[in-house]
């Protein structure tokens, strides 16, 4: 054996062994992220580019780097309604610092808080195989049966309806967008036919999460990536009421009193 060379055993057992990255290079003095010097990115990108271009590899158009950054922003915040809002709110009246509170907002989203996008996305991209080939009286057809199975087996279609808006603003605003950008894809087309006929049966209409995982889906993001995004634009807002109330709040405040609790379990039980 040559002086210094290691077996191969051990030698494949430290490749192995080895963090793998296609992300970003470190070396001494030097940032490579994705191929591109963060130096030039720096000076170069907008924050929602660089959120593309990390989730996707690839700097984005600058039409479709305008959309994202519409869609970032759609996703900021809906005032203390939110589960995660509270959570947050709540963990920081305790005295605990901005990172655990901000946790405790993360740690909230699942699938009945932020999980209608990747459900969105999921029956849109099921729905369409072949995106680029199908016709509009197809992607009609499709909404039609989506919808029938709905109706038929009593079971809402993820991203359309929602506990305050009769029409979700941001879901007007942000196809009003894409239109405007020439952005409409298959999935935008097909979510759009969805609502036609909820509002016809139903009256319901799509909301954000709806819209956004339609819009996200012509980008050609993957449903698991849906969530990961509502988060990246909900965080400032997060940040933001964590702050209010430490700042405009009485410490360990009570989000409800004793007089609106309901007690229903057992009384007067008596211990042998």
């Amino acid at each position: 054996m040559v002086l210094g060379e290691k077996p191969l055993k051990n030698a494949l057992k430290d490749s192995e062994s080895k963090l793998r990255t296609g992300i970003t290079k470190v070396e001494p003095n030097k940032l490579i992220t994705r191929g591109y010097s963060q130096e030039d990115l720096i000076s170069k990108l907008s924050y929602s580019e660089m959120v593309y271009l990390l989730l996707k590899g690839e700097i984005p158009s600058k039409k479709v780097a305008k959309m994202f950054n519409h869609v970032l922003v759609s996703f900021c915040d809906h005032g203390v309604t939110p589960p995660s809002t509270q959570t947050a709110r709540l963990v920081a009246s305790s005295g605990s610092p901005l990172n655990v509170a901000l946790s405790g907002g993360l740690l909230s989203f699942g699938k009945n808080h932020a999980g209608a996008i990747e459900k969105s996305m999921e029956l849109f991209q099921s729905s369409i195989e072949n995106s680029e080939d199908i016709e509009d009286n197809e992607i009609n057809k499709i909404a039609s049966f989506i919808v029938e199975n709905s109706l038929n087996n009593k079971k809402k279609i993820p991203g359309f309806g929602h506990r305050y808006h009769n029409e979700d603003p941001r879901r007007t605003a942000i196809l009003k967008l894409a239109f405007k950008e020439e952005l409409i894809g298959t999935h935008i087309k097909l979510a759009l036919a969805i609502e036609n006929l909820l509002m016809e049966k139903k009256n319901v209409k799509m909301n954000i999460d709806g819209a956004n995982a339609a819009i996200l889906s012509d980008m050609g993001f993957a449903p698991q990536d849906g969530t990961g995004i509502f988060i990246i634009g909900r965080l400032p807002g997060l940040i933001a009421h964590i702050n209010e109330e430490v700042n405009e709040e009485a410490e360990f405040r009570k989000f409800c009193d004793i007089d609106d609790i309901f007690y229903h379990g057992n009384k007067n039980r008596i211990l042998d």
